[in-house]
């Protein structure tokens, strides 16, 4: 069996990837993580013979040394049951995660991609920037802080030409729907209001002039890549969506392995990579998504990455033993 972590509100990619799994002959559980102190029960048992870990869902009872491998899409918040007092939702929270965590972290199988890795990758650009830097890549000139005169500065460098953003996503789906900070180039005008930075610190960066914008997905090795010729405009997805057309991109092999040492330097076997390709032919390396969304590359574009991730996944368990 193989252990699904997602979220309720998943479709398509989640229901392509277990079909695929099936197919290959392993049973996917799908594992709605939102639903978790609502929807679930964890047992957690110290016997003589050792520890064992069930988690039960309805009539259904799964014991830990059943999953052989997990796909770990993506973490959601918890749902609160809207009966509990107020009072007690920090505990409901702080309790659940920790049971939650106990559960997962006894799963001594393969992930793609384990939790504690994407977690610390993607909650660190910065890191990332540096890793891509030092496996050969293209990077732009970056700021992060919380200080106006550095970022003035930083402005002034780079001839006003320069994009703000936050280090972290608000929104967390690729059409930019809801709470939603996208990049955006800095203007002249807007410069004042930098002082405002001690309130959230922002990443600074030198605008990069595109050609192309791409959106890279790496499974363990294998490249699906695909290409759009946004707005001149920082962030795509502030776009009509009319105007963006997905169109398949087939990236250097020099530069493919400088992506493979990246993602093997980071620990990912799975990871959404976004770059921009200049007018001038150079690729530049903006970050990577260890959960990054790809289901527009799939319907689009045909491209088959469902079915690599859950063979590449079963490839795994299979050495594994």
């Amino acid at each position: 069996m193989i252990l699904c972590i997602t979220h309720a509100q998943d479709t398509y990619t989640i229901d392509r990837v277990q079909q695929r799994l099936e197919e290959l002959g392993y049973e996917g559980f799908r594992f709605n993580s939102d639903e978790f102190g609502t929807k679930y029960r964890l047992r957690y048992r110290l016997h003589a013979s050792g520890p064992q870990y069930e988690l039960r869902c309805g009539s259904r009872t799964i014991d830990a040394r059943q999953i052989r491998g997990v796909w770990y899409r993506k973490l959601w918040d918890l749902q609160v049951p809207p009966s509990l007092d107020p009072a007690f939702v920090p505990a409901f929270l702080k309790e659940y995660r920790t049971s939650l965590h106990i559960f997962l972290d006894a799963l001594k199988v393969p992930w793609i991609n384990r939790m504690d890795t994407d977690h610390a990758v993607g909650a660190n650009k910065l890191l990332q920037l540096n890793a891509a830097r030092a496996a050969g890549l293209i990077v732009p000139q970056t700021l992060f802080s919380n200080h106006a005169e550095d970022a003035i500065r930083f402005f002034d460098d780079h001839g006003g030409n320069v994009v703000v953003k936050l280090h972290g996503a608000l929104s967390k789906t690729m059409d930019g729907k809801g709470h939603f900070f996208p990049t955006t180039r800095l203007r002249k005008e807007d410069v004042p209001m930098l002082e405002s930075l001690s309130a959230c610190p922002m990443i600074l960066q030198e605008y990069i002039p595109k050609e192309r914008e791409l959106r890279i997905v790496y499974i363990d090795g294998e490249f699906f890549t695909g290409s759009l010729r946004a707005p001149e405009l920082a962030d795509w997805r502030t776009a009509n969506t009319t105007l963006v057309q997905w169109e398949p991109y087939e990236l250097p092999p020099a530069l493919k392995d400088r992506i493979h040492a990246l993602m093997t330097t980071l620990g990912l076997p799975f990871g959404a990579i976004d770059m921009i390709l200049k007018p001038n032919g150079e690729h530049v390396f903006l970050e990577v998504n260890p959960q990054g969304e790809w289901g527009m590359l799939e319907k689009y574009l045909d491209f088959p990455i469902a079915a690599t991730i859950a063979e590449k996944l079963v490839n795994r368990i299979e050495q594994h033993g």
